[in-house]
């Protein structure tokens, strides 16, 4: 019996298994029908990214729109508080006793400058905003209104800083005017 089982054992590496290989045909259908279905669901995924591509541009688009009036609005702003300080600083610098006549011109240059600057942005944007002559991206448009806002918040500061500084000059001069001109009673 031992040896019985050692011939088996020695010959077993060189025996090689005979017959025809067994196909399961109910598991090839099964495999095929579970591939098509997985082309099916893979083309209605590329149909759903494709239309999620356009979702996602359409949002885009209307989010450069709304930074786009966001931008405008600001500028609109900006430009109101710019006209109410020319406006009311302006006058009551001017209207000063302390302010001499030549300094008249002088001020009044400086604000000038500044408010034809801003309406010249004005037009400039309004162009830009409606029509197409100068071809730019919506992405193009927002930044350089964004940058336009700066530019009109730049100047909000340097007109305040402006009416800052002149009345301060009046207040010192009205001082000056007061120790200058003040009783003395020894």
């Amino acid at each position: 019996m031992l040896i019985a089982m050692t011939l088996v054992v020695l010959l077993s590496h060189q025996m090689k298994a005979q017959g025809m290989p067994v196909y399961d045909n109910t598991n090839f259908i099964s495999l095929t029908k579970t591939l098509v279905e997985s082309a099916k669901q893979t083309t209605q995924l590329l149909k759903t990214v494709e239309f999620l591509k356009q979702q996602k541009e359409n949002i885009d688009k209307v989010s450069n729109v709304i930074k786009q009036l966001k931008a405008v609005r600001e500028l609109s702003k900006n430009n109101q508080k710019l006209y109410r300080l020319v406006q009311n600083d302006l006058r009551d610098i001017l209207n000063s006793p302390f302010i001499k006549p030549e300094e008249v011109s002088r001020i009044s240059e400086s604000f000038t400058s500044i408010i034809e600057q801003s309406l010249e942005d004005l037009d400039f944007i309004n162009q830009i905003l409606s029509s197409d002559r100068l071809k730019m991206t919506d992405a193009e448009r927002t930044e350089f209104l964004k940058a336009k806002e700066l530019q009109s918040q730049e100047m909000v500061i340097e007109i305040q800083q402006k009416t800052r500084r002149y009345k301060e000059i009046i207040a010192f001069r009205n001082m000056q005017d007061k120790v200058n001109n003040r009783e003395t009673t020894y």
